[in-house]
C-alpha cells in the first residue's frame, strides 16, 4: 500500500463511519457519535501499531504521532460541520448573494487543504519513525481494517 493509500485509510477510521450518517442534522448529537469514533479509531491504530513496532518506546512515538492525525481528522470534521451549518443559514436568507456562499466555499476548502497537509506531515513523521518492514505490517493491517469495515457497509451493516 503506497503512501497515499495509508492516509486515505487513517482518515477512513474516523470519516466513512459518519458518512452513513447523511447531511446535516442540527446542532445535537453528532459531537458525541465523533469523540466515540475517534477513540475508536484511536484503539484500533493503537493496536495496529503495537502489531506492527516490537520496540515500546517506538511504538509509543509512533501512537502518539497516530493520536495527533486523529485528532486533525477530527477538528477537521467539527469544522466542516460548521460550514455546512453556515452554508444552511446562508441559504434560509433569500437576501444572499452569490459572494456569501462563494465565501464560505473557499473558507471550507482552505480549511480542508490545510487540515490535508497537516495530516500528510504527520503521516511522513510516522513513516519516517518506521522502518520499511514495520511500515508495510501497517499499512498491511490498515488495509484490512478498511477492507473490514467496507465490506460491512456495502452489505447494510453501517449505519448512524
Amino acid at each position: 500500500m503506497n503512501g497515499a493509500k495509508l492516509w486515505f485509510a487513517m482518515s477512513l477510521l474516523v470519516w466513512l463511519p459518519l458518512a452513513g450518517c447523511g447531511g446535516y442534522h442540527g446542532t445535537g448529537g453528532h459531537g458525541r457519535g465523533m469523540d466515540t469514533m475517534s477513540e475508536k479509531a484511536q484503539q484500533e491504530m493503537e493496536s495496529l501499531v503495537d502489531q506492527s513496532v516490537q520496540d515500546q518506546d517506538k511504538a509509543k512515538r509512533a501512537k502518539a504521532v497516530v493520536g495527533e492525525m486523529i485528532e486533525e481528522i477530527k477538528q477537521s470534521y467539527q469544522q466542516q460541520r460548521r460550514f455546512h451549518q453556515k452554508l444552511y443559514e446562508t441559504n434560509a436568507n433569500y437576501e444572499a448573494a452569490p459572494e456569501e456562499f462563494t465565501k464560505i466555499l473557499d473558507e471550507a476548502n482552505n480549511s480542508r487543504m490545510r487540515s490535508a497537509a497537516k495530516i500528510l506531515g504527520l503521516r511522513f513523521k510516522l513513516k519516517d519513525m518506521l522502518t520499511a518492514s514495520e511500515w508495510k505490517t501497517l499499512s498491511e493491517g490498515m488495509n484490512r481494517y478498511q477492507s473490514r469495515y467496507g465490506q460491512g457497509r456495502a452489505e447494510g451493516q453501517g449505519g448512524h
